[in-house]
């Protein structure tokens, strides 16, 4: 392998790479050069109305992938700053599925989540719950990332100047936005929406009259019919959150920001609008939407698809990454069955990563997600192997594992391999989980019998230090038989091969499962005697 000696090397092998993060940070370069600025800004947003999912997560994982990108490609030398930027101010439009206290919640519908208090009873609000649950999680990856607040950045002020503009060019934001709208909505819209002094909530109000010079709007209050004049600034007044997204641009000089699929026409409407208030959309791409196991999309509200802390006590945070690495603009399932996939193609992305050259290096998942420097971390056992040891022996506790693996691998421990002892115990809360209640054995017929006792013979043939390529070699050798054959295949010494279904009668009748690791593999950490004994378990269960 060769190696990367300089900044300059690194650079040129970027400039060149075909990774999406590397695509996507030239498209800031090029905008740099069009529009010199001394720092660039990353943004991700989120919506707190209700619990914080993965797909949150996945914007600023993915972005900051392109942030670390785009660092390579100009040395560094260009200052930048990610914002996980909070919606926090919006009202709340609709009780969550999956909160405690939904009648509660019920009498604050309209209020800044802000000002709605948390149904958890363990933080002042409801948007401040949510916004803890979220850096809580960016903070467990070690994202490097500035955490801002929609309610602090209107009532602080930090927004006032870009509110006036956009007061100012009133006409020209209700231009581009009303011919998005329905014939109703568009009646009564306006892109302020002002907070009742009296009850608090966000009024979905008309605007009657705008005056840019005093900074103010005047609406009707919709219990007295009364005219109300309100200043846009000081938290007063929010916007329609398309307004208010080209507006955020503006205010924090956003040059960066991705988004769903589903918001494909609100990012060109907001586009317009930043540009109606003098400013540059930034750039980015819209990533295709995550799905559950329905193949419906997964929303906060309904609570539907896997949680943050639901893959963490399955699965390793590195191996969330790599989902969220790939194929970024490609509908995918994000459920309990993904896990173990991602958990074992991250070690083997991992383990391979030494072996490449450079140029390879920059296009493996694992350069992006560890920022440039992949640990080195040897992992003897696929977690594929260890679930399935786990459903074959029943394991409750990570000391039996160890036992096979002890076995398996004389040395191993887990403190020699602290990671592989966490994979231990994520197997055995997926097993416990998902494996277990959906194990079935299913009984084999009297020509699959024959061939399991001529294995059963085998096996017992064999020394019981047998490496698991002598051991795989004699499970071919024994399925070699009809229905077994697969004359379409050749073995290397020009044997017939052997079709899946013998492979999944062992999985379907041995273990209870639908799939597993390779044979000779499970055989060889299991251990013979115990896999012989499995057998005549299974043929004893269907005489």
């Amino acid at each position: 392998m060769s190696v990367i000696e300089t900044a300059a090397d690194l650079r040129q092998l970027a400039e060149q790479s075909n990774a999406w993060p590397f695509e996507e940070a030239r498209k800031i370069v090029a905008r740099l050069k069009k529009q010199p600025k001394k720092e660039v800004i990353f943004e991700t947003g989120y919506g707190p109305s209700g619990l914080p999912h993965i797909g949150t997560f996945g914007e600023v994982a993915r972005t900051t992938m392109v942030r670390h990108a785009f660092r390579v490609l100009t040395d560094d030398k260009v200052k930048t700053r990610l914002i996980a930027f909070s919606d926090d101010m919006d009202g709340l439009r609709k009780v969550p599925d999956n909160v405690p206290n939904k009648e509660m919640l019920e009498q604050y519908l309209g209020k800044p989540l802000t000002e709605v208090p948390d149904p958890f009873g363990t933080h002042p609000s409801f948007g401040e719950h949510n916004n803890a649950r979220l850096r809580t999680f960016l903070d467990h990856f070690g994202f490097e990332y500035e955490f801002m607040s929609s309610t602090e950045c209107y009532k602080s002020g930090r927004f006032d100047q870009a509110l006036l503009k956009l007061l100012a060019r009133f006409d020209e934001v209700m231009a581009i936005m009303l011919p998005s709208l329905r014939e109703e909505r568009a009646a009564t819209y306006s892109p302020f929406l002002p907070v009742s002094p009296k009850t608090g909530i966000v009024l979905q109000v008309p605007v009657t009259a705008h005056d840019a010079k005093a900074g103010t709007i005047t609406y009707e209050d919709p219990d007295t019919k009364k005219q109300v004049v309100t200043p846009v600034t000081g938290g007063r007044c929010k916007l329609q959150w398309k307004p208010d997204w080209a507006m955020r641009w503006v205010a924090l000089g956003v040059d960066y920001e991705m988004a769903g699929k589903d918001l494909i026409d609100s990012v060109k409407l907001s586009g317009e609008i930043c540009r109606a208030l003098g400013g540059v959309a930034p750039e980015g791409f819209n990533y295709e939407l995550f799905l559950d196991e329905k193949g419906q999309k997964i929303s906060k509200s309904k609570g539907n698809g896997l949680t943050i802390e639901e893959w963490l006590r399955y699965a390793s945070p590195e191996s969330l990454s790599l989902f969220m690495y790939r194929e970024p603009k490609a509908a995918k399932r994000l459920y309990f069955d993904v896990i173990p996939r991602h958990v074992d193609e991250y070690y083997q992305f991992l383990g391979g990563f030494e072996r490449q050259d450079p140029r390879q290096q920059l296009s493996n998942p694992v350069w992006h997600i560890h920022s440039g420097k992949p640990p080195k971390i040897d992992m003897p056992i696929s977690f594929g192997m260890l679930l399935t040891l786990v459903s074959s022996s029943n394991a409750e506790n990570a000391e039996m594992l160890w036992g096979f693996i002890g076995r398996y691998r004389p040395g191993v421990t887990p403190k020699t391999h602290p990671k592989l002892n966490e994979l231990v115990g994520y197997a055995i809360h997926y097993f416990r989980d998902f494996v277990l209640p959906e194990k079935k054995f299913r009984e084999p017929t009297d020509t699959e019998r024959a061939a399991l006792i001529d294995l059963r013979d085998a096996l017992s043939q064999l020394n019981p230090d047998a490496g698991a390529e002598d051991i795989q070699n004699v499970v071919y050798e024994v399925g070699r038989r009809e229905p077994f054959l697969d004359q379409k295949k050749k073995a290397k010494d020009g044997k017939p091969g052997v079709s899946l279904d013998w492979f999944n009668l062992l999985y379907q009748v041995l273990l209870g499962q639908e799939k597993g690791p390779r044979f000779g593999s499970f055989v060889a950490v299991y251990g013979l005697q115990n896999t012989i004994d499995m057998i005549d378990g299974a043929l004893a269960r269907s005489a």
